[in-house]
């Protein structure tokens, strides 16, 4: 599929260095399943990982969805997850994540299948200057998650992302006379007899309760160990775990245009799927390996992310009895 060298590779997956708007000419129309990312967002102050100005930002993105719909399968899905902001010093929010929402349906025809809303619990107050020293507006908690398909119809099974009952539930499920009489409700929904059938799981909500915490994992212990900063706008795990396994199934490619520390990758070879990574900024991507090393691999850390970072020869590192090997690339996009 891909004409040049990646960086690393695993069984399931593919990481590459590059401009995504070039890497994504490299991909064939109408082959990838899922499209999940997180691009930087745009804020007011410049963060080390890039971001775009608030006023080119959505011309910006566009060009990047526009490829995206160009390798997406009939089928396939496109999940964006976009953080709001604030105006430029005003204690206005700025519109951009509906602008571009709204130019992809109009102007690229893709159809807004649902719109998630990720809510951070453990977010810090911000921004510092409206919630913490004015004390005027509510700390700024969710973000955004638009997802969108080609058609009215992409692959989605919510049978596989269902949640715990509540407490409730149980109880009801439990001892369903007690609790209601199958009728039809003011609301004109019909409560049969089925409403406590046990389906081995409640259907989740579109808003998505996942705190961000990552503190202590293997990758922030082995980028500590290589004396290097973590990415400093990672995604939690459980958010592409939710989305890989309700849009895909086992051996979809799943792709990732703004990869990070490739949460995303690593989750779908988890799942059994295939995955592209594509990140600009090489020891980030360097770093994402980290990621994938067996426990018993981790003090050979320092000698791959040197090989990695190494202008040579591609270099293939054997992970024994894990997930894969290494490449260097021979060429970068």
């Amino acid at each position: 599929m891909m004409v040049l060298a990646p960086l690393y590779t695993t069984n399931y997956g593919a990481a590459y260095v590059g401009d995504s708007l070039l890497l994504l000419d490299q991909i064939e129309p109408n082959s990838i399943d899922l499209v999940l990312t997180s691009p930087p967002f745009a804020l007011q102050r410049q963060k080390t990982y890039g971001n775009v100005e608030q006023a080119d930002y959505v011309e910006w993105l566009l060009a990047f969805c526009k490829k995206i719909y160009r390798v997406l399968s009939p089928t396939g899905s496109f999940v964006l997850d976009l953080g709001g902001a604030y105006q430029s010093k005003r204690p206005v929010r700025s519109l951009h994540n509906y602008r571009i929402l709204i130019k992809l349906c109009d102007e690229l025809e893709f159809r807004l299948a649902q719109e998630f809303f990720w809510f951070n619990p453990a977010k810090l107050p911000s921004p510092i200057e409206w919630v913490n020293k004015r004390k005027i507006r509510a700390k700024d908690a969710v973000n955004t998650v638009w997802w969108l398909s080609k058609t009215d119809h992409p692959k989605a099974n919510v049978s596989n992302v269902l949640v715990p009952y509540s407490d409730r539930m149980k109880k009801l499920q439990a001892n369903p006379q007690k609790y209601y009489k199958p009728k039809e409700r003011p609301s004109g929904h019909d409560i049969s007899t089925s409403f406590a059938t046990d389906n081995g799981g409640a259907i989740p909500s579109n808003l998505l309760e996942i705190p961000n915490t990552e503190s202590n994992s293997q990758y922030i212990q082995l980028c500590k160990s290589v004396a290097i900063s973590p990415h400093p706008a990672r995604f939690p795990q459980k958010l592409p775990l939710f989305f890989i396994n309700f849009l895909t199934e086992p051996g979809d490619t799943v792709l990732d245009i703004f990869a990070g520390s490739n949460t995303t990758g690593f989750v779908a070879e988890e799942l059994a799927r295939k995955w592209i990574a594509f990140e600009e900024e090489l020891p980030y991507l360097a770093a994402s390996a980290f990621r994938f090393l067996s426990k018993n691999q981790n003090q050979d850390v320092v000698t791959l992310y040197n090989k990695l970072l190494c202008q040579q020869e591609p270099i293939c590192i054997t992970i024994a009895g894990v997930r894969g090997h290494w490449h260097r690339p021979a060429v970068q996009g």
